[in-house]
């Protein structure tokens, strides 16, 4: 999940820049209220702090990664992640690997 960002006061030099896990969280927060209503600049313009567009567009792309959003042909952001149902998938023990099995 890291960006490239260009830091045009080392004339162009390249740095790579991760997002923190509390702009990660704050973000994903904010998409799961709006699911499904906005866009990404309107979503991005809903968050309660700055965030660079790029970063934004990192962890947007991260999020799709991990399955806990979509974003549909038109640009609209569904949150698609369900916990309920992970959590009742965990606690079937026949769905654990076990090491002491073998």
């Amino acid at each position: 999940m890291k960006q490239q960002v260009s830091d045009t006061e080392n004339h162009g030099v390249w740095r790579f820049r991760s997002p923190t896990l509390e702009t990660v969280k704050t973000i994903e927060k904010v998409i799961h209220k709006y699911s499904g209503k906005f866009e990404k600049t309107q979503l991005w313009q809903k968050l309660p702090m700055k965030v660079m567009w790029t970063t934004y567009l990192v962890i947007l792309e991260y999020l799709e990664e991990i399955n806990r959003i979509v974003i549909s042909g038109n640009g609209v952001i569904t949150y698609i992640w369900n916990p309920e149902l992970a959590k009742m998938y965990l606690a079937k023990k026949h769905l654990h690997y076990d090491n002491h099995e073998h």
